[in-house]
């Protein structure tokens, strides 16, 4: 089994990952499964992005297309005027924080690094929807974010099938890693892909096994905030899926986590410390989060 890397490498500074991290989702968009999400104003998405980082984010994930399940197909021109102004605009700022452009899209990537100071990449399709993405990730030198997704958003839950969830996802993993390293791209972050393309019991068979991800030696993101595996099985709203969350993301953490995906920043960092805190067993991790200003 190979080593996780400690630390990935992002807008001029080294990420620790010793001690999980926190990725806040923005979603440029009007049609995001949990509208709480959703923001289209300049000063709106200002207010929120600050907040984010007040209650502890490391990273701030910007999108501009909606991958819920049967989500509006959008041109690219749509998509880049959705989220290339906001990326501008909380670069701008925050020119410290870490921002990440999620899309699918390799031109949209690299204007986003390139022209609006973004500094990774979120790509829900793996390198599947576009053939330029990884040479562009290796030509921006950036932290990539591969995730699992079978089909596409406008179809993926239509009856997926797996004979074994977790080894299908491993082994398209393996492939795609060999050939992100053979591209020369350095740091990969792993994404099972909570929903996409999976059933709840698919999603709750990831959630078990999240250990085997291990594996691939990379660094694992979990994506769980408010998904419909929460809201299904409990019989309540998105809204009403910040419980559920919260319970999903301690699970996580302790089978390897180490990048949550969050629309509830406070939450997600208040579920780290104290997970951490019952990991050490009397190791001094208040030093360890005073020195990293987790709240």
């Amino acid at each position: 089994m190979l080593l996780k890397p400690e630390y990935i490498y992002a807008a001029g500074k080294l990420l620790d990952l010793r001690t999980p991290k926190v990725m806040g989702v923005l979603n440029i968009t009007p049609d995001s499964f949990y509208k709480g999400s959703r923001v289209t104003e300049g000063k709106e998405i200002l207010k929120i992005a600050s907040d984010m980082l007040k209650n502890g984010a490391d990273i701030l994930d910007i999108g501009g297309y909606s991958s819920r399940p049967g989500a509006e197909v959008i041109t690219a021109e749509e998509e880049k005027k959705r989220v290339l102004n906001a990326i501008c605009l909380i670069h701008k700022e925050f020119p410290d924080a870490i921002l990440s452009i999620d899309t699918f899209r390799s031109d949209i990537a690299r204007e986003a690094v390139v022209d609006c100071g973004a500094s990774m990449v979120n790509d829900i399709s793996g390198g599947e929807a576009d053939k330029n993405m990884f040479s562009v990730i290796q030509e921006l030198n950036i932290p990539y974010i591969i995730m699992h997704m079978k089909g596409k958003p406008e179809n993926m839950q239509d009856n997926p099938v797996y004979d074994d969830v977790v080894a299908e996802i491993l082994t398209w993993f393996g492939e795609k890693i060999v050939r992100l390293h053979s591209a020369g791209v350095k740091d990969i972050i792993v994404d099972p892909g909570f929903g996409f393309g999976k059933t709840v019991k698919h999603n709750f068979e990831i959630l078990t096994r999240l250990g085997d991800f291990s594996i691939t030696g990379l660094p694992l993101l979990a994506g769980l905030s408010r998904k419909s595996m929460i809201w299904k099985t409990l019989d309540v709203s998105p809204d009403e899926a910040l419980n559920g969350t919260t319970v999903l993301n301690t699970i996580a953490l302790f089978k390897g986590a180490d990048i949550l995906r969050v629309h509830d920043v406070r939450e997600a960092v208040q579920a780290i410390r104290l997970v951490e805190m019952v990991k050490g067993q009397g190791k001094d991790f208040e030093n360890i989060y005073k020195e990293n200003k987790v709240r």
